[in-house]
């Protein structure tokens, strides 16, 4: 937790009026040496005192322009997917980048079927579906007597 601005200042006003060392000041006021070095270099390059902001971490890709970007796309075309999106936006991010983004703003994207994909027909039936059909039919394979 970073020390508050007032105890920086007493630190401070204490080294100068050269109430003792830095080494006193630091036992005095309960921190580190370390931390009155700081806050004495801190003060010469800067002027000042006050904790910095932490701009650590990985900045994000998808700024407030994009989110506006991405939501007049959907306003327009509610079906585009969000590869079609990330690159509608020109965006250089993964399509989960783009999923979480858009839930943050309340947004998803609706998929509606392709032309391209038909539906399948062929397809097996569920294995409950088909325990209950041999049941039916009195079939006795698979079963022990």
């Amino acid at each position: 937790m970073p020390l508050s601005l007032d105890l920086r200042e007493r630190i401070l006003a204490s080294y100068d009026k050269g109430d003792g060392s830095r080494q006193e000041i630091a036992d005095r006021y309960q921190v580190s040496l370390g931390m009155v070095k700081k806050l004495l270099q801190l003060r010469r390059h800067t002027g000042d005192i006050g904790p910095r902001n932490h701009r650590s971490g990985r900045k994000p890709m998808i700024l407030p322009a994009h989110q506006r970007q991405m939501r007049t796309l959907l306003s327009q075309k509610p079906h585009l997917t969000l590869k079609e999106l990330r690159t509608a936006v020109g965006l250089d991010c993964s399509v989960a980048a783009i999923h979480y983004a858009l839930m943050e703003m309340g947004l998803s994207t609706q998929k509606k079927p392709s032309a391209a994909t038909p539906k399948r027909n062929n397809a097996k039936p569920s294995r409950k579906r088909a325990t209950k059909q041999s049941r039916n039919d009195g079939s006795t394979s698979g079963r022990r007597r």
